[in-house]
C-alpha cells in the first residue's frame, strides 16, 4: 500500500496533458471548478448543465453509442453486471438496458440530488437497475462486484491523484474499467476553440438555459486529459495496469477518448 500511495503522490502535481506536456501545453489548463464541482453553487444550476449534456447526448446519440460500446467490452459475458459512475442523468445507463435483454446496471452519482431525479424516473423503476450514491473513490463493494464499471464524459472532473484512485477502486469492484472522456487538444487547437466555437455559442447564448453548460464546456476542455496522462494515471494506480485505447464511438462533437483499465490477469477473475 505504501507504494500505491507514493505513486498517488507523484502524479498529484502532473499536468492534464502528461508527464512530457510542454510548457505551453501546461499554460492551457485551469485549476478553476465546473459549476458541477462546486459546493456554492445551487442544484438547480446543476441540473441545468446535466440537463444541456443529456440534450446533446440524445441530439448526437451519444447516449446509446456509448452504450454499445460498453457492451461491446463486456461482449463475451452472458449477463454482464454493470456500475455507471458519475451518471449524472442516466441515459447511457438507460441504453444499456435497452440494447441487451439480460444485463444490470447500478446507476451512481456522486450527487444526491442527480440520484433521486434518476430514482425518480423510468429507469429508476426498472427491474434490472438500481440507484446509488456512490464515491468514484470509495465504492462500497466487493471485489469484482461488477464485470465493467463505466465512467463517461466526467472523468476529467478529478485531478490527478484523484482520478489515479477512482481507478485503482474500479479496477477492484469492476473486471475493467470504461472510460469515455475529452480528449485533450493540442495548445493550437485550443487557442483556435473560441472561434471555431463561437457560432453556436452565440445560437446557444441567445437562452439563458445554456449559459452554465456553455461555462463548464469551456473549463472541461482546459481540464481533459491526454492518452498519455490516462496512461501515467492508470500505472500510477498499479504499476502492471494494462492501459488499451479504443477508437472513439463518435465522430460528432468534440475530440474524445476511450480507454478501458484492467489489472494483470483480469480475465482470470472469477
Amino acid at each position: 500500500m505504501a507504494t500505491t500511495d507514493v505513486l498517488y503522490e507523484d502524479v498529484a502535481t502532473m499536468p492534464r496533458g502528461g508527464p512530457a506536456a510542454s510548457w505551453l501545453d501546461r499554460r492551457f489548463q485551469t485549476f478553476a471548478l465546473e459549476y458541477l464541482d462546486r459546493d456554492d453553487v445551487p442544484d438547480d444550476v446543476k441540473q441545468r448543465v446535466i440537463g444541456m449534456l443529456d440534450r446533446i447526448g440524445t441530439l448526437t446519440k451519444q447516449h446509446e453509442k456509448y452504450a454499445r460500446t460498453a457492451l461491446d467490452v463486456v461482449a463475451g459475458i452472458p449477463n454482464p453486471r454493470i456500475l455507471e459512475i458519475g451518471a449524472g442523468h442516466g441515459k447511457l445507463s438507460a441504453q444499456i438496458l435497452r440494447l441487451h435483454p439480460t444485463a444490470t446496471v447500478t446507476v451512481s452519482d456522486l450527487d444526491p440530488t442527480s440520484v433521486a431525479n434518476i430514482a425518480a424516473g423510468e429507469l429508476g423503476k426498472h427491474p434490472r437497475a438500481r440507484t446509488r450514491v456512490i464515491d468514484a473513490t470509495a465504492i462500497d463493494a466487493a471485489d469484482d462486484s461488477y464485470d465493467l464499471v463505466v465512467f463517461a464524459l466526467a472523468f476529467h472532473h478529478l485531478p490527478p491523484a484523484v482520478a489515479s484512485r477512482a481507478i485503482a477502486e474500479a479496477t477492484r469492484v469492476g473486471k475493467r474499467f470504461l472510460v469515455i472522456d475529452l480528449k485533450r487538444q493540442s495548445p493550437l487547437a485550443m487557442m483556435l476553440f473560441p472561434v471555431m466555437a463561437l457560432p453556436i455559442n452565440l445560437v446557444l447564448l441567445r437562452c439563458s438555459w445554456n449559459w452554465p453548460g456553455l461555462h463548464d464546456g469551456f473549463i472541461s476542455a482546459l481540464r481533459a486529459y491526454s492518452p498519455s496522462a490516462l496512461k501515467a494515471l492508470g500505472r500510477a494506480a498499479d504499476p502492471q495496469m494494462n492501459v488499451e485505447l479504443l477508437s472513439s464511438p463518435t465522430r460528432l462533437g468534440p475530440p474524445s477518448l476511450t480507454v478501458v483499465f484492467s489489472r494483470l490477469g483480469v480475465d482470470d477473475r472469477g
